[in-house]
């Protein structure tokens, strides 16, 4: 499974109370609290879509976008290809 590419960072300054929490949770230490005590993603290029600040976030002011996933049509499943028992024989 490949790692999620970020698509879109949301932050609500609106609902964000300034608790620090997402800023904490961050392990690449994207998100900081600005002058106002809003949390901001100061160095987005550095986020690894986790979304740990997503789930964190106590206001819900966070929304983490990930690009989906492109399916690989030429490549099979483990199950794919083998058929059934049936039309094995």
């Amino acid at each position: 499974m490949a790692k999620p590419k970020l698509k879109e960072h949301r932050i609500n300054r609106e609902w964000c109370k300034g608790c620090g929490i997402c800023v904490a949770f961050c392990p690449t230490k994207v998100l900081e609290l600005d002058r106002a005590d809003k949390a901001v993603a100061a160095r987005l290029p550095d986020c690894i879509a986790c979304r740990l600040c997503e789930l964190r976030c106590p206001d819900l002011a966070i929304e983490v976008e990930v690009e989906k996933e492109m399916k690989d049509e030429g490549r099979q499943t483990k199950d794919e290809g083998r058929g059934t028992k049936d039309e094995q024989s």
